[in-house]
This record gives structure tokens, sequence and C-alpha cells, in this order.
């Protein structure tokens, strides 16, 4: 680096600390390291509370070990619970925090790496790719985990769904697809075990593990039965990302059969997570998503709470969960173009819809409540695979 580059590296350095703790923004709590346990971190991603959710599921699952989760985050996002939360400007721009992560995570037995983003920020330069390969060298066995766009490939995707999120914004779908290429660069390069949370993209790694997303059932659970209240039957959609989920595809046949008292429609954003249960709990059909194809957390906590859930998942993906886990999965299918025809049947005649939702829970308990996949990561560790 030219000294004028330097000089100028420095000052934009101590410009963002200064501005940091001015907004009063906190420092990060340092990454804990000691005591008798075996350590593993998982960071930086955090989506949806996943790696904070997989690191107590292997805690639970391997007697002497302590995980911790990391996210680095902006100030525009909702925060799910993790051990450790850094602000992305001292992630970025903190020396003194990259040097002492780097210094911590060298003493953990294991580091899985969340999405291709680095877990030690911008230390000395590097990126995801050259920090495993650190982390490595210092010892440490490092995995790699990937939770769905950033690592599914829009040119695939587009072919094999006529539905796909990829089809529907060219700006994102250029985005994206750099952001898949750099992932799979990494994949290929470090040679290093991959992780996925969702069994569709068990089609783009595949010489992935499953890694199946989890829920506490026991925070979705005590709801009524769905339609029991006799009423105008209450549809729930909320969209964490709406081009994602489909709802342009949806909402004008929704907001038609809310008028005509069909249904009573609700599309809900922004709600905290917490508020999440209750606010299921008072529905009964949850629609999930009609353009990406995978079932994810959310589908996961509308089964939990035992709600009818209508969502787009193809039959390979079905077939897949039979075949990984002998156990058919709830959720019952719809194209967007199918949707009125699937809501008219549900509602006329309920039966099946009803057994589908009473399934639910049983079904999160058996996959999504933490033991399979706390056993996938002790297994990894066991192996010592690298």
């Amino acid at each position: 680096m030219n000294p004028f580059a330097a000089l100028r590296s420095r000052a934009l350095q101590a410009l963002t600390m200064a501005r940091l703790m001015q907004r009063g923004v906190l420092k990060p709590d340092p990454t804990p390291v000691g005591g008798p346990d075996e350590r593993v971190f998982i960071g930086p991603a955090n989506s949806a509370g996943q790696g904070d959710q997989w690191a107590r599921a292997l805690e639970r699952a391997r007697t002497g070990t302590r995980a911790t989760s990391m996210q680095i985050v902006s100030d525009d996002v909702f925060r799910f619970p993790a051990d450790l939360t850094v602000h992305a400007g001292y992630a970025a721009f903190s020396k003194a925090w990259q040097r002492r992560q780097f210094a911590a995570l060298s003493e953990y037995r294991a580091v899985l790496v969340e999405s291709n983003r680095g877990v030690l920020g911008r230390f000395r330069g590097t990126d995801a790719l050259e920090q495993a390969d650190l982390l490595q060298r210092s010892g440490a066995q490092v995995g790699l985990i990937f939770h769905g766009s950033d690592i599914r490939d829009p040119e695939t995707r587009i072919r094999s769904d006529r539905d796909s999120y990829f089809g529907a914004d060219a700006e994102f779908t250029a985005t994206m697809s750099g952001v898949t290429k750099r992932s799979r660069r990494l994949i290929e390069e470090s040679g290093l075990p991959v992780f996925v949370s969702t069994v569709d993209l068990l089609t783009e790694v595949p010489h992935a593990s499953w890694l199946p997303v989890v829920v506490s059932p026991e925070d979705w659970a005590g709801a009524p039965a769905p339609l029991s209240h006799g009423g105008v039957p209450r549809v729930v959609h909320v969209p964490s990302k709406s081009l994602i989920k489909g709802t342009d595809l949806i909402e004008p046949l929704l907001n038609e059969l809310h008028a005509s008292g069909v249904v009573d429609y609700r599309r809900v954003t922004g709600v905290p997570h917490a508020e999440m249960p209750e606010l299921y709990r008072g529905a009964d059909i949850v629609l999930d998503q009609f353009r990406a194809g995978p079932y994810g957390v959310a589908a996961c906590e509308a089964m939990a709470a035992g709600r009818i859930v209508i969502s787009h998942v193809p039959d390979l993906d079905r077939e897949r969960v039979a075949e990984l886990t002998g156990h058919r999965l709830p959720i019952i299918q719809a194209r967007h173009d199918e949707l009125r025809d699937v809501l008219t049947a549900v509602l006329a005649e309920p039966a099946e819809a009803l057994a589908r939702a009473a399934a639910g829970p049983a079904y999160v308990r058996s996959i999504h409540n933490g033991d399979r996949s706390g056993q996938v990561l002790a297994d990894w560790l066991d192996r010592g695979e690298r």
C-alpha cells in the first residue's frame, strides 16, 4: 500500500470509530476463550437466528463442547439472539478487534464460516477463503455453511423453475450471480466440508451435508386447531423478502378473496420475531413462499404452531426429505397459479388439510428441533474433517 493510501485508510478507520462511538454503538464483547471444554465458533451471518440455534444444538449433542455464535450486523436489520453481536463498522475498521478475534479463534477447536463472510472482519485485507486458511494453519477444524441465495445458481434455477425469483428482477439476479460465483470459488479452492440448511441446496452442492434449520417447538405450541373458531378463515403471509417469497404473485388473489369475505387476509411485515408465535396462533392458514421452492425457518415455525401451511415445494425436494428422514413433508403444495383452487378445496373439504396441520408439530420435533442438526455437527467434529 502506498503512503497516501495508507494514510487515507487510517483516516477512514479513525473517522468510522469516532462516528460509532458518537452514536453510542458499543464496542463488541471479546470472543470467549479458555475453559475445560472444546470450543466451536459459528458465524458471522446468523441468518434467521440459525447460527445460534446450531450452536445450542451442538452443545446438547456433544458433551464437553462450548459453541459461540456471532452475528455481524448493520443498523437496519432485525437482530436474532446470538452470543456475540458485532457492528459491521467495528468488523470492517477496528484493527484491534480484528487482532483479538484472530487470536481468540486461533485457540478454537473448530470454526464454521457462514455464507462466505469473513469471521475476522477485514483482518489484514483478507477474505473468507484466506481467513479459513489462516485458521486452519492455526490448528482449527474449519467448515462452511450456506443458507440459500448465498449459493443458489440463478441460471440453473431459472431453467428448472418457471417461477424462480431469479427471473423476476434482473438487477437482483446479477448481484446474486456474483455472490454465488464467489461462494463456489470458496468451496472449490478451499476443499472444505460444506453444510447447507435446506434440502434443495443439496442439488447445488451435491457433496454437502444437510444441516436442518432449527426451531424451538415449545415456543410455537398451544394454539387451537385451525378453523376451529368457526369464523372467516384467517390467512397470514409473512414475507421476510417479498421478491423471494412471491408476494406479488399471490396478493391480487388474496386481496380479492379478502374483499369478498372468503378469507380474512393479513400480510405481516416488521413484526419482531418474539411476537411471531402469538401471531401464528391466531392464524388458520399460513402462506409461505411461491417462488423459491425450498422450505425454511418460517415454514417450520408455522408447522410447529400446527397451522395449515401452503407453499411451493417441488416434488424433488419432497422426495429428498422423505428419503433422508422417512417423513412426509406436511406442507400443502401450491404454485401461485394453483392457489385459488387449493384454497377453495381446503375450505370446502378441510379434513386432509387439518390432518396435515396436526402432523406439523411432530414433524418439526423429529427433524427441526435441533437433535438432528446437533448430531450432524458432532459427527463432523468427531471425524476431524478439514
